[in-house]
């Protein structure tokens, strides 16, 4: 379900960056959707609960600062890359070279400028979550990566 707002949004292209301004982006998309990833890699990563994302097209985000040096990358998990500041320790954006997210940027939303209208939203690896969390709102959820074909809560394949 999108939500609707009465809060005009920014124009595009959106501008983001780190805690302590090294780094610097820019997002030429508009974020219909935003994940809240429970996995540990995430909640390790953001130092909290969950890590929320917006995905948008590689081609549409650039880092318009301090990638030459402060912007440093760390795999993860064999082909996953978490950007990050290496002055602020600010998370900045995750990507995979996964065929089916290789052409795909997850950036942190907490690092937009100006605030934006709520997107769609949902829980993903929910199986994993921290023990101390509830989600309590009404968003959907899955218990792993949410797989376009797969049903919310149980991953239940549907037709």
């Amino acid at each position: 379900m999108t939500m609707s707002t009465n809060k005009p949004q920014p124009p595009l292209p959106y501008q983001g960056g780190c805690l302590c301004g090294a780094v610097r982006y820019e997002v030429n998309a508009e974020l219909p959707r935003a994940s809240h990833c429970h996995c540990s890699m995430c909640r390790k990563a953001h130092g909290a609960a969950f890590a929320t994302y917006a995905t948008v097209p590689r081609a549409k985000f650039r880092f318009t600062r301090g990638a030459e040096g402060a912007l440093r990358s760390y795999e993860s998990s064999p082909g996953i890359l978490r950007s990050f500041c290496m002055h602020c320790g600010s998370p900045l954006s995750w990507s995979s070279k996964e065929t089916r997210d290789a052409d795909e940027v997850d950036f942190t939303l907490g690092t937009l400028d100006a605030p934006i209208g709520p997107p769609q939203q949902w829980h993903i690896y929910t199986a994993s979550k921290a023990s101390w969390y509830d989600i309590e709102d009404h968003h959907p959820q899955w218990p792993e990566r949410k797989p376009e074909q797969q049903s919310p809560k149980t991953g239940d394949k549907t037709e």
